[in-house]
């Protein structure tokens, strides 16, 4: 049932078939199924929408009105696997001839004013379920198995014209579910939208009911926005609408005051150029979408506020502020709750970001070269497009020596790399040849040999056996009883 705001055009009637199409042998199988029983099926959110856009999908998310156990029971014997995870919530997952896919019963939920769980309640009319949706383009759904379009709230013609609507009182919308402003910001990068007046009034006012929606959640949508194509864009409008401070609080303090007598970059702005360079260096390097990667840009000078300090004839300084912003970095993306290895690995590349401008006009000796590609570690690649990506200077003289200075870090990384295998640095000695050559046993002693070896490679690279055992001997003789 199109709406008067706009019937499909022949090419988006194309894009339901070929979604129908695609979603076989749910289209026919599953969806005759329930029509056999008296039950609605159909396709909905997502992948109506992405179909409509021409994008793809790899989601089948489907609603009808069967609660979730006469969905059990329409399943069985056709579906290869079932899990039930999300039954609390009215959601049956299944698998089928290699689709996955969801079924959800027609619901609408909300939030209490201090849970962090909604409360669900089943319905009977797609209609009703569309409603609930969060965004007008997310509430088109197409009936199986005849292919019939439903677009309720006129997602459509939002869609045509690039706009977030949300299908009743965003106010409301945001109330039943306040993670639904960070959708909107996120949807805004990811599909190049803006948001409709009244939404972004709406998630300015609302911002705070963020405080009640789970760090996990919170942290996906960041996920999502972060690695959708613009995150520039989403990154804004949370700080525009004043979302940010329940998310990434340090973001909008980047926003630093510049007077006439302390003349220094926009930190915020900065971050935001360094992202995008990020990006660009990214595919031009041939990597795809890189979380860790797009959060040390975006982080890298987050140290800066806590660590600003004015000095003679307006000189502005941030002493140590990678240290200061690898740890700001580790306590947010921690609260944040993402994993370990990413909180590591951000918060890593934070802390070594400044490294490189010590290199000057090449001065740094070959066991310099080597702490720094050993100090990045596997982290190096990202290290190089992070170090590329924070010159944002516009004098072209002085990024392009800035460059040069960075070609020429990477081609001697290069060159030592295949002479010694880098990434792999080991001492000339191993922990039982250190306690054999010097006659004593596991302890504290061998950590300080090997750590003394490790240091005697990096400075002049490998060595002769016999070498090195006559330079831990030595070693041996001055510093251990």
């Amino acid at each position: 049932m199109p709406t008067a705001a706009g019937a499909p055009t022949p090419a988006q009637l194309s894009a339901i078939v070929a979604l129908v199409e695609s979603a076989r042998p749910v289209s026919d199988e599953l969806g005759g199924r329930f029509a056999e029983h008296g039950r609605e099926l159909a396709l909905v959110g997502g992948p109506v929408r992405d179909a409509l856009l021409g994008r793809p999908s790899h989601d089948i998310d489907l609603t009808t009105d069967a609660v979730p156990q006469r969905v059990l029971e329409l399943v069985d014997g056709w579906a290869e696997s079932v899990w039930t995870v999300g039954i609390d919530f009215g959601t049956v997952g299944l698998r089928k001839k290699n689709l996955q896919l969801e079924i959800t019963t027609y619901r609408s939920e909300s939030y209490s004013p201090k849970s962090r769980k909604p409360e669900v309640a089943y319905g009977t009319e797609i209609e009703d379920d569309l409603l609930r949706r969060d965004f007008t383009v997310n509430a088109m759904a197409v009936r199986l198995p005849m292919g019939e379009f439903v677009d309720p709230f006129g997602g459509l013609a939002d869609l045509r014209a690039g706009v977030l609507r949300t299908p009743g009182r965003p106010e409301d919308s945001f109330s039943d579910d306040p993670l639904r402003i960070m959708r909107a910001v996120r949807f805004a990068a990811q599909l190049g939208f803006e948001l409709a007046p009244e939404v972004a009034e709406a998630a300015r006012d609302m911002a705070d009911r963020l405080g009640i929606v789970s760090a996990e959640r919170v942290r996906d949508e960041l996920t999502k926005l972060l690695l959708s194509p613009d995150p520039r864009r989403g990154l804004g409008l949370m700080v525009d609408l004043g979302i940010a401070p329940y998310v990434l609080p340090e973001l909008p303090k980047l926003r630093l005051e510049i007077d006439e007598h302390h003349r220094h970059k926009d930190v915020y702005e900065h971050s935001l150029t360094v992202l995008d360079q990020a990006i660009e260096l990214e595919g031009a390097r041939g990597h795809g979408p890189d979380l860790v990667l797009r959060l040390a840009a975006l982080l890298h000078d987050v140290g800066k506020p806590k660590t600003r300090a004015f000095e003679g004839a307006g000189r502005v300084t941030f002493h140590h502020h990678e240290v200061v912003g690898a740890s700001m970095t580790r306590k947010r993306l921690t609260a944040l709750r993402f994993p370990k290895d990413v909180v590591s690995d951000v918060s890593s590349l934070v802390a070594l970001h400044l490294r490189f401008h010590g290199y000057g006009k090449g001065e740094w000796t070959d066991s310099a070269v080597r702490r720094y590609a050993r100090d990045a570690g596997p982290l190096l690649e990202r290290l190089h497009i992070l170090t590329r990506a924070d010159c944002t200077t516009r004098n072209r003289r002085k990024a392009a020596a800035l460059a040069r200075s960075y070609d020429d870090i990477e081609k001697r990384i290069a060159v030592l790399a295949e002479q010694e295998e880098l990434d792999r640095i080991r001492p000339d000695l191993d922990g039982n040849e250190i306690q054999e050559i010097l006659g004593v046993k596991p302890g504290p002693e061998i950590g300080k040999a090997y750590r003394y070896l490790l240091e005697l490679r990096l400075e002049n690279g490998p060595m002769e056996k016999d070498a090195a055992t006559e330079a831990l001997r030595a070693w041996a003789a001055e510093h251990l009883s």
